[in-house]
């Protein structure tokens, strides 16, 4: 996997904070209200999982040395 630069990592972290506060504002919604609520949450999850691999797997990006 390519290396991801600092603002790369900041930006993935700060969706993966937004993607779990949807989820969490999701759970206790009406599922007769919103149709597929279940599969937007599956969704979101998946996106989570997805951000949260890409942080663990890639190397954060060295700053040349002088």
């Amino acid at each position: 996997m390519q290396q991801l630069t600092k603002n790369e990592r900041a930006k993935i972290t700060d969706s993966v904070h937004s993607i779990q506060s949807a989820r969490a504002s999701l759970t206790d919604i009406d599922e007769t209200k919103v149709p597929e609520v279940d599969e937007i949450q599956d969704c979101l999850e998946n996106a989570d999982k997805n951000l949260r691999g890409a942080l663990r797997e890639a190397p954060e990006e060295k700053k040349p040395t002088a």
